[in-house]
């Protein structure tokens, strides 16, 4: 049975989230205190260590089954000139996936993670949102149960995507969800220049006219402006929310991918961690307004999930140190 059998049941999912839970992450505070190091010396990694113990409920967490799970889709909008690569690059980076010749395949690896990739209806791309809803309401349904199924077994959770042109309809989802101009949440992406730039923040511009009156709800912001493979990232994050999975968030098209559930419910990003901040520069905005802070800034801009991937490895050793470290009285040292 799918996740989100109807609209209705999607926007009763956002109502009711699950929280973490409180006993665990006091568990592992208190082991925190106990470890021998000065309170608060490894700084981040113990947040990160207490954060992962609520969601998994449990005093010493562990990944034991980390996946990566990279969804495409292809955009109509493309058409618009918003791109420097054509929409079959799309088909033909999910092939170099299937062969292990991308840059995500070897960060999952190294990062200990399952990969899996979900190729949506590349030969059917969406509308262009410029002039009707990228997706029918069966479309988006279907997207958003995609993600929800491709959480698996996971204990914690990478998002990425591939879909070419997918950082205009990105920008939109931001503008839509959280206001401001469309030069404020366009940018490079792939490499466009300044008129291709200006044709970006023309398309979302164009899109939020047109749709301006119905993008009221989580739902039809994301039929209307997004694409499958950011509604399929949406649904994964909803639904490892209901399993209590935490999810790690890739670039500026993955946080996008929950900008109309966080408008709606704030609370949405209680289970993510943002892996990195990317070099797009919508990306550091977006991440402010859903009050994320970034665990690395290398300058990325890939997607696939490559910088999540890489902040994988800071999770495990924060996990690591959380775990493996000995108490003051276990190694016979004098606490403070």
């Amino acid at each position: 049975m799918s996740a989100f059998p109807t609209i209705a049941d999607f926007d009763a999912a956002l109502a009711s989230l699950p929280r973490p839970d409180r006993a665990a992450r006091d568990a592992a505070t208190a082991r925190q205190a106990q470890l021998t190091k000065p309170p608060g010396s490894l700084g981040r990694l113990e947040e990160i260590a207490v954060f992962i113990a609520g969601w998994q409920g449990v005093e010493r967490p562990r990944i034991a089954h980390g996946r990566a799970v990279i969804f495409a889709g292809n955009h109509g909008v493309v058409a618009r000139g918003v791109s420097a690569f054509p929409a079959e690059v799309t088909a033909q980076m999910v092939a170099n996936f299937a062969h292990g010749g991308a840059a995500i395949n070897a960060l999952a690896a190294a990062a200990g993670l399952a990969l899996s990739v979900v190729p949506l209806d590349l030969d059917r791309p969406t509308a262009d949102f410029t002039t009707a809803p990228a997706m029918s309401e069966a479309e988006c349904l279907a997207a958003l149960n995609a993600g929800a199924e491709a959480v698996g077994d996971a204990d914690l959770l990478v998002l990425g995507e591939m879909g070419i042109g997918n950082t205009t309809p990105a920008a939109a989802l931001a503008a839509a969800s959280f206001g401001g101009a469309a030069s404020d949440w366009v940018g490079p992406g792939t490499g466009v220049d300044a008129q291709g730039l200006s044709r970006k923040a023309a398309a979302v511009s164009d899109g939020l006219a047109l749709h301006g009156e119905h993008l009221t709800g989580a739902f039809e912001i994301l039929r209307r402006l997004g694409g499958r493979e950011i509604a399929a990232m949406a649904g994964a994050v909803l639904a490892a929310r209901r399993r209590r999975v935490p999810v790690v968030l890739d670039g500026f098209i993955g946080t996008a991918a929950i900008a109309p559930l966080a408008m709606v419910e704030p609370a949405i990003t209680g289970h993510c961690l943002a892996g990195h901040c990317s070099a797009e520069p919508g990306h550091v905005r977006l991440l402010a307004r859903l009050g994320l802070d970034p665990i690395l800034s290398l300058g990325m801009r890939l997607g696939e999930g490559s910088g999540a991937a890489v902040a994988v490895q800071v999770i495990r050793a924060a996990l690591a140190a959380h775990d493996g470290m000995a108490t003051f009285a276990e190694a016979g040292v004098a606490s403070a």
